[in-house]
């Protein structure tokens, strides 16, 4: 998370994927569905606040990759906060909730020596078309075991597609006119 005055910008590690949270400011009345949404912030205390609403629905799911059913009144609260690794450790072993442990990548891979504080992610969802109750979650992230990989997208006509070698892939597809 990239912190500006009036902004936050979130990079992730795969899909290109930039964010923008505005900071201390409405949504807007006449609102258009977008990929993101329109997500809002603001600090309670030491903890950084997003409310998002107004995320597109289209063919593919854009909320999770698990294809989690959502609809035009889908609502997401986020609340950030540092935690000590004591809690931190406590957390992840109780729900097991963090996905990335175990996984061989040193970009995504925990440091399993890193003592210092954890950025601890609670959210709520909520969706009366899709869903009957709001529901919730926790994520933990850690400081990872290396440096931020490099992700190499579809759009890259200099490869490396998975089963290919560079320069023998086939060519990018394209199109005559952007779909958005």
């Amino acid at each position: 998370m990239l912190q500006k005055p009036h902004e936050i910008v979130i990079l992730y590690a795969e899909n290109h994927q930039v964010p923008r949270v505005r900071l201390n400011e409405l949504h807007p009345a006449q609102l258009t569905p977008s990929w993101y949404g329109d997500s809002v912030g603001h600090y309670e205390g030491d903890m950084l606040v997003f409310d998002t609403v107004g995320i597109k629905v289209g063919p593919f799911a854009m909320v999770d990759f698990y294809g989690t059913p959502y609809t035009e009144a889908l609502h997401v609260v986020e609340r950030y906060r540092l935690i000590d690794s004591q809690t931190a450790n406590e957390r992840q072993a109780r729900d097991k909730e963090n996905p990335r442990l175990g996984i061989a990548d040193v970009g995504f891979a925990d440091d399993p020596d890193y003592k210092g504080r954890a950025l601890s992610l609670d959210f709520t969802v909520e969706d009366e078309g899709a869903f009957t109750v709001p529901w919730s979650a926790t994520v933990t992230y850690r400081r990872p075991l290396g440096a931020w990989p490099e992700s190499v997208c579809a759009e890259n006509p200099h490869g490396y597609f998975h089963g290919t070698l560079p320069g023998k892939q086939s060519a990018v597809p394209t199109a005559d006119k952007p779909d958005f």
